[in-house]
């Protein structure tokens, strides 16, 4: 299932996935930090929404209360989310 999420707080403004049951199969992120996105992006790949939830959740930036990181977490479970509604 392909999700889209606009992000709150970050320089990256919206981030794309794609899920395949509760595994992470593809992510690109927009603006932001282009390498270190990429990095995120190639190291979250093949785990499961809960392992990012683990991994990625409250996560700062700066003196931000978030991060492109804790933004990628709440978007898979916001996609998880919507996939069981579409079930």
């Amino acid at each position: 299932m392909h999700y889209t999420y606009k992000t709150k707080g970050t320089c990256s403004t919206q981030i794309d996935l794609d899920l395949e049951g509760n595994v992470l199969k593809h992510v690109t992120f927009t603006n932001g930090c282009n390498g270190n996105l990429k990095a995120i992006s190639s190291l979250v790949e093949g785990l499961t929404v809960e392992e990012v939830e683990e991994k990625l959740k409250g996560i700062t930036c700066g003196f931000k209360s978030t991060s492109c990181g804790d933004q990628l977490a709440q978007a898979c479970l916001a996609a998880l989310e919507a996939q069981k509604k579409e079930s």
